[in-house]
């Protein structure tokens, strides 16, 4: 899930945020406003009620952000790099670079989020029931216990055994433990996410008809990010174990042929597309990687204005670049590749290009790492 806009670093992370966040952001702060809080707490202004939903929605968000920073710092502490944080529509994610260690280190990675949240429920709920006893039913106190019950909901609901949740990893862990098989714990994880992406979709959609309105449709959207996000994680568990022990190196297409960002469109399609066969193009400057040029970027570019057009004009910045060491587990660039536009990693060595990592050499690897699983061991 890729940011709209970065907010900063929290505890050296970039936190960025993903524009779908408005949307659950709206529909929270339009929920308590309009609905709960008058319903529940009548008898005070409209600007009152207002004040206190977009409010307890800021402090909900919050709240979501600590959850991931937990996971972000203990992940760093056993040795995992951390892309970023990306708060969206379905809360928010740590981006990992890479995976954890041993079992120990994923139960502590993925129990630690749903443990702050359980924290900050409780903490709410503790100046609730001071709010309760010094001034009685109000306003803030219909605040203060939302905030408490919501965390509390968080936590439980994120402790369920099925991924990608974190209860999704706390299960890996404890087969991961129990088999000493990293791929199967993390299958069983992912089926058991499916299961449950079935069970709220089919819910969802009861309470749908049965009157319960947009929260039926919510429930039924939830289980259907689950159902996918579940199928996508069993197929990279099977994918990193077809991929285990291969190095980015010996999957590189080793000196690719590189063009400067000054050469117009109209050169590349007529010297370069055709004659060398290439889909993607390497930019460099002195043998270091500056850009990326693709065939679907070309295609972008009318016929009438690709003689006046560089490459360097339609390519992916240095900055968008995925970079990759030959002696790189490949299954560590996978994740990066997977959530890069071009699809292509540069593989250098001093900054200097010595190869260059597409999708076909990553599935020629898949399919070496299939057969050699396939074949007795001794043959």
């Amino acid at each position: 899930m890729r940011a709209s806009f970065r907010l900063g670093r929290i505890a050296g992370v970039p936190v960025g945020v993903n524009w779908s966040v408005l949307v659950i952001f709206v529909l929270i702060a339009w929920a308590l406003s309009a609905s709960l809080f008058p319903s529940s707490y009548p008898g005070h202004s409209p600007v009152a009620y207002i004040a206190a939903g977009l409010a307890a929605a800021v402090v909900f968000f919050l709240g979501l952000l600590a959850h991931e920073v937990a996971h972000a710092v203990v992940a760093k502490r056993n040795g995992i790099e951390v892309e970023g944080i990306t708060l969206w529509l379905f809360g928010g994610v740590a981006e990992l670079k890479g995976e954890a260690k041993n079992p120990g280190a994923e139960l502590r990675i993925a129990g630690v989020g749903p443990l702050v949240s359980l924290i900050i429920g409780v903490f709410f709920a503790a100046i609730a029931v001071a709010v309760a006893v010094t001034a009685g039913d109000g306003l803030l106190l219909g605040a203060l216990s939302w905030l408490a019950g919501i965390n509390v909901l968080l936590a439980i609901f994120n402790v369920l055994p099925a991924a990608p949740l974190d209860g999704g990893r706390l299960l890996r862990a404890a087969v991961w433990k129990f088999t000493g098989d990293r791929t199967k714990a993390s299958v069983v994880a992912a089926r058991a996410g499916w299961v449950l992406g079935v069970v709220l979709i089919g819910l969802g959609l009861w309470r749908f008809f049965t009157g319960a309105g947009f929260g039926g449709l919510w429930l039924a959207l939830i289980g259907w990010f689950l159902l996918g996000a579940a199928g996508q994680e069993e197929r990279a568990a099977r994918m990193g174990d077809a991929l285990r022990g291969i190095r980015v190196g010996d999957v590189m297409t080793p000196q690719p042929q590189t063009a400067s960002g000054d050469l117009t469109v109209a050169d590349f399609v007529d010297h370069y597309l055709f004659a060398y066969r290439h889909s993607a193009l390497p930019l460099t400057v002195d043998g270091r990687p500056v850009g990326l040029v693709t065939l679907d970027r070309v295609r972008g570019i009318a016929a009438d204005r690709r003689a006046s057009t560089t490459l360097a004009e339609v390519s992916c910045r240095a900055d968008e670049l995925v970079l990759a060491r030959p002696d790189e587990q490949l299954t560590d660039l996978l994740p990066r590749l997977n959530e890069c536009t071009d699809g292509r990693a540069l593989v250098v060595v001093d900054d200097q290009l010595v190869g260059i990592v597409s999708p076909s050499d990553i599935s020629r690897a898949v399919q070496r790492g299939s057969l050699r699983q396939q074949v007795p061991a001794g043959r």
